[in-house]
């Protein structure tokens, strides 16, 4: 949500799509999920087009597929359906050439939601708490996109690494930030998201911190790190060209 706001004002069109039956991502940006009559949950179902659903956000550029619980019920619905990984896929190329980025929010499982947006995407941004068992979990995490990109989604890689909730006080967490540098190289972003309080709060008022309170460290580590993502991309786009 931090991310796809701060990029959205650096003047890109951006779509926002909340996979996660919880719908933080949508509740984060002032949409009460209880009120929608129509979701992502509805698309996937092919309840409707894709057009009626994205709804205009609070940022400027940035629209968002919205999630509620009714999401919660998509594995069940699609559990004996052909094909049930790719729907997502299909969904998105409705809206191919409509935006400069499109970000998919991820619930925290690789079921078959997760499953549809590693499917569905070119490549993946993994956010890593400076925590304990941090290394643990993501050593996981790229062994699940591995398999994967073995059996949906040849062309899936990694887009970056993002140390979060960083605080430069804590012994632990410069541990870990240095361990999975050491480990992944030039694959993490060189932008740390440290904790802050104005990310923690912004949430409940239903804005992201951007537009809470920009001038705090979270808000303006979010803005360095959209610039350094965009620059990341141009710079690969060049090289594939």
């Amino acid at each position: 949500m931090n991310l796809a706001s701060a990029v959205a004002l650096e003047g890109r069109s951006v779509l926002l799509v909340d996979l996660d039956p919880q719908g933080n991502a949508t509740s984060g940006l002032g949409i009460d999920p209880r009120s929608l009559r129509h979701t992502v949950y509805h698309s996937l179902i092919k309840d409707g087009p894709i057009q009626s659903i994205r709804i205009e956000t609070l940022v400027r550029n940035l629209f968002i597929l919205p999630a509620n619980a009714d999401l919660a019920g998509i594995e069940i619905e699609l559990a004996h359906i052909e094909n049930r990984e790719r729907y997502l896929n299909d969904v998105l190329g409705e809206l191919a050439g409509d935006y400069d980025v499109i970000l998919i929010d991820c619930p925290p499982a690789l079921g078959i939601l997760t499953i549809n947006a590693l499917t569905a995407a070119k490549t993946v941004l993994i956010p890593v708490q400076c925590e304990y068992y941090a290394m643990e979990g993501l050593t996981r995490l790229v062994s699940s996109i591995e398999r994967v990109r073995q059996s949906f989604n040849p062309d899936l890689s990694i887009e970056g690494i993002i140390l979060t909730m960083f605080d430069s006080r804590n012994t632990l967490a410069r541990q870990v930030a240095e361990q999975v540098r050491a480990h992944f190289k030039e694959k993490v972003y060189r932008t740390v998201i440290p904790r802050n309080i104005t990310l923690a709060e912004a949430p409940s008022y239903g804005r992201p911190g951007i537009l809470y309170n920009a001038a705090s460290s979270g808000s303006q580590a979010y803005i360095a790190l959209a610039k350094e993502f965009l620059a990341y991309g141009e710079e690969s786009a060049r090289e594939r060209t």
